[in-house]
C-alpha cells in the first residue's frame, strides 16, 4: 500500500466548510463535509465542483452534526455518492432535522434571490441542494456508538471518542493498517467543547498518535475559568439591562445546542427570581426539532433535568409558521426571542434585525463565534449602517457580546487537550481557525513541544503521510479559493459599505442642491478612474 494523502479540502485557515480527504491507492475517505460560511466569496464554495469525484468516495467519517461539517452531504449524495456515512446515534437524529431544514433555507433563499434577479435583468439560479437531495442522503448514515471500533473500509477502522461540543459530537480516530502490516493512527479532532459545557461532557481522546488534526477556532483567547454561576450572572446583566432598555433582547443563535443552553439559563434566573420572567420565543422550526430530540437523549447528557424543565416552561414559546414570527415583531415592551442563524446570515433573525436594529431599545446579544464576513461580525465590529435583504438599517440597538455560550475550547483548554493525547509521533495539522487563531495556538504548542512539527495547511494543500512524517505534495491544481479570500472581508462587504457611504454623504447634504452636487463629483470620480484603467 502507498502513503496515505491528506487533502484539505475546507477550514483551512477559516472556520466552515469542513472537509479532509484520505486517500489510498484504491480507497477514498472524507472526514466530514461541512458548508462554506462567511463572506460571499466563500460561500460560493458551495455551489462550484466538488475538488474530487463524489462518485469516487467509499466512505465519510462524520465528526457532528453542525452544517459547518455536515452540510454538503446532499450536494455529496447529488452528485454520485452511494457509501456509508459513519456518525453517532445522536448525531444521525440531529442530521435528520438540520439537513432537510439547511435545504428548506437555500429552496427559501434562492426562491427571494430569483425574484430579485428576475427584476433586475439578472439569470436565476439553483439551490445548492434540495429537500429531496436531503431525504436521499439519510439511509446512508450507519450510526456507532463512543469507544468501539467499526470498520470503515478494509484496511481503515475508526471509533468515536466524545468531543463535549455538542449532542454526539466526536473526535474521530482512525487505524490504516498498511501492505506490510504497519499501522498509522491519526486523530481527527472535530471541535472541541469547553470544559465547562452546560449539556455535555469534557471532552475526551485517546493518546500515541501518529498524526493530529485539531481544530484551532479559540486558539487566541482565554476566556479564563468561568464557572456556570459566574456565566449565568453576565447572562442576568445582559437581560438586565435589556429590560431597562424598555425593549426585546434579540438573540441570534445556533437552533442545535446553544439555544437549548440559553434556555436552562433562562430558566434557572427566572426560576430563582434574579430576572424578571418574559416571554421568550424560540423562532426556529429547526430549534423546535431539534429540543424533540434532545428530549429523547436527555439522559445522556449533563443537566438534561433542567434542560427537560426549561423546555416545558410555560412562559418558552417556540413558533411554527411564518406568520407566528412576523408576529413576535408586533409585540410591545419586553421579551426575548432567540432565532437562527448564529451569525445573522441566514433564517429568521434576518427580519428580526430588519424589525430592531433600528430601535434605541433593543438589544442585540451575539452569543457565538461571528465568522469575518458574516453580518454578525460586522455589527460586532460596531458597523453603525448595514443592508439586510437589499434595505439599508441604521444601527441604534445596543450590541452586545456574551461569548460564554460558545461550543469551542479556548486556547489554554485546547492546549490541555492536545497535551493529554501524547505522545504524538509525527505532525499536528492545524485547522478550523483564522489566522490569529491559527498562529497563537501554534506558538503555545511549540513552546510545550519544540521537537513536534506543527503544520497550518491552505486550501486544497495535500500532504503525504509517511512512517517518517509529514510531506506537502505539490500538485498542479490551483485552489479554489486563494488564501487572502479566506476568512476575510470581500469585495462584496466593500461594495456593501461604499454603498451605505454614499448613501450617508448624500443624506447629509443640506439640500436637493448639495446632493446633486455631491453625486455629480462621485460620478466624475467614477469615470476619471474608469478612465485611467483604460
Amino acid at each position: 500500500m502507498q502513503n496515505p494523502q491528506l487533502h484539505f479540502h475546507g477550514a483551512a485557515h477559516g472556520v466552515t466548510g469542513s472537509c479532509f480527504e484520505i486517500q489510498l491507492p484504491d480507497v477514498r475517505i472524507l472526514i466530514d463535509c461541512g458548508i462554506f460560511q462567511g463572506s460571499k466569496s466563500e460561500r460560493a464554495l458551495n455551489y462550484e465542483p466538488f475538488p474530487f469525484d463524489p462518485s469516487a468516495i467509499d466512505a465519510v467519517v462524520l465528526t457532528h452534526a453542525h452544517i459547518d461539517h455536515s452540510g454538503l452531504l446532499p450536494k455529496l449524495v447529488k452528485h454520485g455518492f452511494s457509501g456509508p456515512i459513519f456518525a453517532t446515534l445522536p448525531t444521525v437524529d440531529l442530521c435528520s432535522v438540520m439537513l432537510p431544514d439547511s435545504a428548506h433555507i437555500q429552496e427559501t433563499e434562492v426562491e427571494q434571490l430569483n425574484r430579485r434577479n428576475v427584476r433586475r435583468g439578472k439569470q436565476t439560479v439553483l439551490p445548492i441542494y434540495t429537500q429531496d437531495d436531503a431525504a436521499a442522503c439519510m439511509p446512508l448514515f450507519r450510526p456507532h456508538e463512543y469507544l468501539h471500533w467499526f470498520t470503515v473500509v478494509d484496511g481503515v477502522r475508526a471509533r468515536f471518542w466524545n468531543a463535549g461540543h455538542l449532542l454526539g459530537s466526536a473526535s474521530a480516530e482512525l487505524e490504516i493498517t498498511t501492505d506490510g502490516g504497519q499501522i498509522l493512527r491519526l486523530l481527527f479532532s472535530g471541535d472541541i467543547g469547553p470544559d465547562h459545557k452546560l449539556l455535555q461532557f469534557k471532552p475526551e481522546g485517546p493518546t500515541a498518535l501518529d498524526y493530529l488534526v485539531c481544530e484551532s477556532t479559540y486558539g487566541d483567547r482565554d476566556r479564563g475559568d468561568v464557572t456556570p454561576d459566574q456565566r449565568r450572572a453576565m447572562l442576568r446583566d445582559e437581560v438586565l439591562g435589556a429590560s431597562k432598555a424598555g425593549g426585546p433582547l434579540v438573540i441570534p443563535s445556533f437552533a442545535v445546542e446553544r439555544t437549548q443552553e440559553l434556555l436552562v439559563d433562562l430558566f434557572l434566573l427566572m426560576k430563582a427570581g434574579d430576572i424578571p420572567t418574559m416571554p421568550v420565543f424560540v423562532d426556529s422550526p429547526l430549534a423546535t426539532r431539534a429540543s424533540e430530540i434532545f428530549e429523547r437523549h436527555a439522559r445522556e447528557i449533563e443537566n438534561g433535568a433542567a434542560l427537560l424543565q426549561a423546555l416545558a416552561a410555560s412562559n418558552v414559546r417556540f413558533t411554527e409558521t411564518v406568520e407566528q414570527s412576523k408576529a413576535i415583531n408586533k409585540i410591545n415592551g419586553n421579551f426575548i426571542v432567540i432565532a437562527a442563524s448564529g451569525m445573522c446570515d441566514a433564517g429568521r433573525i434576518r427580519h428580526h434585525l430588519k424589525a430592531h436594529l433600528w430601535r434605541r431599545e433593543a438589544t442585540l446579544l451575539l452569543v457565538g463565534f461571528q465568522a469575518q464576513g458574516s453580518l454578525g461580525r460586522i455589527l460586532l465590529d460596531g458597523a453603525t449602517r448595514v443592508r439586510i435583504q437589499g434595505d439599508e438599517i441604521e444601527v441604534k440597538a445596543r450590541v452586545r457580546q456574551l461569548d460564554l455560550y460558545s461550543g469551542h475550547a479556548d486556547a489554554p483548554e485546547l492546549q490541555r487537550w492536545v497535551q493529554e493525547r501524547f505522545p504524538i509521533k509525527h505532525q499536528i495539522f492545524l485547522t478550523h481557525g483564522e489566522e490569529s487563531g491559527l498562529k497563537a495556538l501554534e506558538e503555545r504548542l511549540k513552546s510545550l513541544f519544540p521537537m513536534t512539527t506543527i503544520a497550518a495547511p491552505m486550501l486544497d494543500e495535500t500532504y503525504e503521510l509517511t512512517r517518517d512524517g509529514a510531506h506537502r505534495v505539490n500538485t498542479s491544481r490551483p485552489p479554489r479559493l486563494h488564501p487572502a479570500d479566506i476568512a476575510h472581508l470581500d469585495w462584496h462587504n466593500d461594495l456593501s459599505r461604499l454603498l451605505l457611504d454614499i448613501s450617508r454623504v448624500v443624506s447629509e447634504e443640506a439640500d436637493e442642491r448639495g446632493r446633486a452636487a455631491t453625486i455629480r463629483r462621485l460620478r466624475r470620480a467614477m469615470e476619471a478612474a474608469a478612465e485611467g484603467e483604460k
